[in-house]
């Protein structure tokens, strides 16, 4: 399969699960290099990130901001292996190490609707929307995009509830530990 088709099938799956659609999940490839292809997301969600940071950054730049930038474009990457490496021997430890291959490449997938989510609906406040305004629709953008990754867990891992609220715990645990360790660096 090429890049360009492994792209489009992974965007469309997790277009239809954003949808509650689980017939998403005949998207995605199932085998190891299905989920090495998936990896193609961190890319493709480059541009979403870049303009995320921006928008952070329109009261006013931090100082060195291309110090900034190259810390939190690290740290993007960091956080992004690092959840895959932690979910490949978590998964494995729950006895569903065969279903990795796709509960990855669908959450590679998933991540690129998530940052896509978050930028629309950042559009509000850089349009000058009153701040509760804003505020809500940020709210809806997180809550919306996790949402959508607990689903996929679930349905490609066919656990319950609260073992797939774990998963996106871990996740969003990495995450703010990044942001933690490396705000010093950042603050210049």
């Amino acid at each position: 399969m090429s890049i360009a088709t492994a792209v489009s099938s992974g965007v469309h799956a997790a277009l239809l699960l954003a949808r509650g659609r689980a017939e998403g999940l005949r998207y995605v490839e199932e085998d190891m290099a299905g989920a090495a292809r998936s990896f193609w997301a961190a890319a493709v969600c480059i541009p979403a990130f870049v303009c995320l940071r921006l928008l952070a950054w329109t009261g006013a730049l931090p100082p060195h901001p291309a110090h900034v930038f190259a810390l939190d474009l690290l740290t993007y990457l960091i956080g992004w292996c690092g959840f895959a490496v932690l979910s490949y021997r978590l998964v494995g430890a729950m006895g569903l190490a065969e279903r990795w291959p796709r509960f990855i490449a669908l959450w590679n997938w998933c991540n690129v609707v998530q940052y896509l989510l978050l930028v629309v609906f950042s559009i509000p406040g850089l349009l000058g929307a009153p701040a509760l305004l804003d505020q809500v629709a940020q709210l809806v953008a997180l809550g919306w995009a996790l949402w959508l990754e607990w689903f996929a867990f679930r349905l490609t891992l066919g656990i319950g509830i609260v073992s797939a609220a774990g998963l996106v715990a871990l996740d969003v645990a990495i995450g703010v530990l990044l942001a933690a360790i490396s705000l010093p660096f950042g603050s210049g």
